[in-house]
């Protein structure tokens, strides 16, 4: 958690940038609280296609005359969705809003029973959530399906340490749909010899839309084990979201990571929660993260050059996982190993 206690002054200037309105529980007050929070806090309304002011008056309409506080949730629910955000999330005791096209409208490229059966043969090691096995390629295998699972930097060198004498190694983290930071600053430790800055991020300093401070640099740590410099082939779809989309846009820009599969699904906003009178609370992204060369990762990573690869669902049913076969032919032929003496 210390590698994120930078974050702590940014949150406390999400909420201090002005005087917050008074809000009674009304069907009206309840929406308009919600309208406002979300135009004075939201990061990414040059992304959002519709002006904000005119879905507000349109949605503000239907939520004068919902007839329950369920009706008036869901005429909210598809306000926030406009958003077109996974990190915009409604909350209320009998629901909780969700955009899902982010990755629903996309293929999946992935199966975890097609991996569990024809390339782990249903027999693997597992720690901190992670599967890893040596596959019969004679390359390292890791399959972390969620960053919610707590990495220690002794479990990851143990594991590391296992492939010692792999010419490569395979991270896959499709279906990865984020977790902890923490666990991403962890889990970069042990590629990386020295600092360096894996990310950039801002945060609002008023309410508008485009009140944003300077962008600052995040600063990633090696682990205290030895750096793993081999090369390493890392494995994306578009089921891959926010902490997971942080990792892939800090190891992509290692010289010995290849990027294999889809784009990513984004979500490169840090979520920040805040109340509405009605109990109900409001998710969304306050706070912008751009990758190391400071562009977006708002909308998703792209594969490295010359590693876009699909994988159909018929194929993945008869057991062929082309992404998984491809990052195995790539490492297997390509030297991708950083320089000797130099550090990264």
């Amino acid at each position: 958690m210390k590698r994120l206690l930078l974050l702590i002054p940014l949150l406390g200037m999400l909420v201090g940038c002005h005087d917050i309105p008074e809000y009674d529980n009304t069907r009206r007050d309840n929406f308009n609280c919600l309208w406002t929070l979300i135009d004075e806090h939201y990061c990414f309304f040059d992304s959002v296609e519709e002006d904000w002011a005119a879905i507000g008056e349109r949605y503000r309409q239907q939520a004068d005359t919902a007839k329950s506080p369920r009706a008036l949730f869901d005429v909210c629910a598809e306000m926030v969705n406009e958003l077109h955000d996974g990190h915009v999330n409604l909350s209320s005791s009998f629901d909780v809003s969700y955009y899902r096209a982010w990755w629903s409208d996309y293929p999946q490229d992935f199966n975890l029973r097609c991996l569990q059966t024809y390339y782990l043969n249903m027999d693997w090691h597992t720690v901190c959530g992670m599967y890893y096995k040596i596959l019969p390629s004679g390359l390292g295998y890791i399959y972390y399906p969620s960053f919610s699972y707590t990495l220690g930097d002794g479990n990851i060198a143990v594991v590391l340490n296992y492939f010692k004498d792999c010419k490569g190694l395979i991270i896959d983290i499709r279906n990865n749909g984020g977790g902890e930071l923490s666990n991403v600053h962890t889990l970069v430790g042990h590629f990386i010899d020295h600092s360096f800055t894996g990310t950039y991020t801002c945060y609002k300093t008023g309410p508008g839309h485009n009140d944003f401070s300077d962008l600052y640099g995040v600063e990633y740590k090696p682990s205290p084990y030895e750096a793993w410099k081999k090369p390493v082939a890392l494995l994306t779809n578009r089921s891959c979201f926010s902490a997971a989309n942080d990792f892939v846009a800090v190891m992509k820009s290692l010289p010995n990571v290849r990027v294999v599969g889809a784009r990513t699904g984004g979500g490169g906003g840090m979520p920040f929660t805040y109340d509405l009178p009605i109990g109900w609370t409001i998710r969304m992204s306050v706070a912008p993260t751009y990758d190391s060369q400071k562009r977006s990762i708002e909308s998703g990573i792209d594969p490295s050059p010359g590693c876009s690869v699909t994988a159909s669902d018929s194929e993945l049913a008869a057991g062929k996982d082309a992404i998984l076969d491809f990052a195995q032919q790539l490492l297997l032929k390509e030297n991708l190993s950083a320089p000797a003496g130099v550090k990264y």
